[in-house]
């Protein structure tokens, strides 16, 4: 015979799945939130529409993440980006256009509750200066939301002691399996970079810096599985910056960011630090070309959600990196404390590490 404790921590456990799946996805006023990525840097596109070629003439970025696996079917998210700056020799001392393309697919638990999302991009960038740029950027997507409704487990279909499915929920009879709508963003981003002047930075007096406002489903569409509700989707703000800080006369750098989220009555607030380690060399005898190394580790907090641990590992043009989240909010009675395991790659070009390839993108 079972345990009583052990049957009462499982039939909680479900129970609390249970209110997550109530509480997020069929209220009458959708209290959705959207995917985020703890790595935020790495998935610029979802995190201001106006990053689209701010700090790179060329990127493509890939995301994973893996998380809550002991609490119900592990919820898993994958994403790609890519964008690219468009410039002429007349117009890019003073300006540059930009665009960008991302997908995201994300699953739910055991309902396979899915959002797949595809966005287009287009952004303008002013060269103030040799360091500083500020842009602004829109974007145009389309959304769909699915589940398998047939999987969820309601509260009312709960006896004394355990789930019973042949009781009668009275929830799915009028609930679609999918609904979707059409998206519209818009942001702004400035950028300050002081390798990008026409002196060269030496003895790690490198500094770099950001910030960014972004709206998100300003259109504010229709967010429900039941057709007869009016529910919308919470317009996202978004408020988000950082920078990096070279030690003078060392290869460490600091490099502390932070974002902002508000959606509705729901926000967040995610902020931490890398200290970064870098190495520069010679890359080809006669282009003379230079490519680079470096590893950054840090913590980042999610207030009154978890603590992230991160990874990043630089070399050339290329960057991955690792991230795992420990949750300390009150989902970890079931979570027992785990998060989620995020992984993200990136190719960008001209080299980071080459601060005379990036100058050229301007002059």
């Amino acid at each position: 015979m079972k345990d009583k404790k052990t049957v009462s921590a499982k039939i909680n456990s479900k129970l609390f799945v249970v209110a997550i799946f109530l509480f997020c996805f069929v209220t009458q006023r959708a209290l959705a939130q959207d995917i985020h990525f703890s790595q935020f840097d790495f998935s610029p596109l979802t995190l201001n529409p106006a990053t689209a070629g701010a700090q790179h003439a060329m990127q493509a970025i890939f995301n994973y993440k893996d998380q809550w696996q002991s609490v119900a079917t592990p919820y898993k998210t994958i994403a790609f980006s890519y964008d690219m700056r468009f410039r002429t020799k007349k117009t890019s001392k003073k300006g540059f256009a930009a665009a960008g393309i991302n997908f995201f697919s994300d699953k739910a638990g055991d309902a396979k509750i899915g959002t797949s999302q595809g966005n287009l991009t287009g952004a303008y960038h002013v060269v103030l200066n040799s360091y500083n740029t500020v842009g602004a950027g829109f974007q145009v997507g389309f959304a769909q939301h699915s589940m398998n409704a047939g999987a969820l487990q309601w509260g009312n279909q709960y006896d004394v002691s355990a789930f019973n499915p042949g009781l009668f929920s009275g929830e799915t009879s009028n609930m679609s399996n999918s609904f979707s709508y059409a998206d519209l963003s818009g942001g702004i981003f400035w950028n300050f970079d002081n390798a990008m002047g026409s002196d060269p930075v030496i003895n790690n007096h490198a500094f770099k810096g950001n910030f960014g406002l972004a709206f998100f489903h300003v259109n504010q569409p229709g967010y429900s599985y039941y057709a007869s509700s009016d529910s919308k989707l919470y317009m996202k703000t978004v408020v988000h910056g950082g920078m990096l800080y070279g030690i003078p006369n060392s290869c460490f750098s600091l490099v502390p960011s932070f974002v902002y989220t508000r959606q509705g009555p729901s926000q967040e607030i995610f902020a931490g630090a890398l200290f970064r380690y870098a190495t520069l060399r010679d890359d080809a005898r006669y282009t003379g070309f230079k490519s680079g190394a470096a590893i950054s580790a840090g913590i980042f907090v999610r207030a009154k959600d978890a603590v992230t641990a991160t990874v990043l590992l630089e070399y050339s043009s290329y960057s991955f990196g690792v991230s795992y989240d420990i949750n300390t909010s009150g989902l970890q009675t079931a979570s027992a404390k785990k998060g989620g395991l995020e992984l993200s790659l990136r190719f960008a070009f001209p080299n980071p590490f080459n601060p005379k390839m990036s100058r050229s993108i301007f002059y």
